[in-house]
């Protein structure tokens, strides 16, 4: 084989290593989003969250069988996005269903 068919390849490859993958491949709106989502889900956000049992099953969040609290990211448009905590991941597809009426429960809480 002749090493002149491998030159392309290799200064592709060697161009790719060099550049950083966050200014190539990420955009500005979905850093953006990454960053809003990371700060709901910070440990502010679950230190300030108003409830101690799981919104959907009213099971207590960590510590009990279904093991630690699984912290889900409830993103709608035109609105922030908002930290809901669960018990369990099954919990998150009940959730999907009527989030509406969960969210008034955790606004409830927080208003008391």
């Amino acid at each position: 084989m002749k090493i002149r068919s491998y030159l392309p390849v290799a200064a592709c490859a060697l161009l790719l290593a060099t550049v950083p993958t966050n200014t190539v491949f990420a955009n500005a709106e979905h850093h953006a989003a990454g960053e809003a989502t990371a700060a709901v889900d910070s440990a502010e956000a679950v230190a300030a969250y108003p409830l101690t049992t799981c919104v959907v099953s009213g099971d207590a969040l960590g510590g009990g069988d279904m093991g630690p609290p699984v912290n889900y990211v409830h993103k709608e448009e035109g609105k922030p996005d908002r930290l809901v905590r669960f018990c369990c991941k099954s919990c998150i597809r009940d959730f999907k269903k009527d989030p509406a009426t969960y969210l008034k429960k955790i606004d409830d809480a927080a208003n008391k």
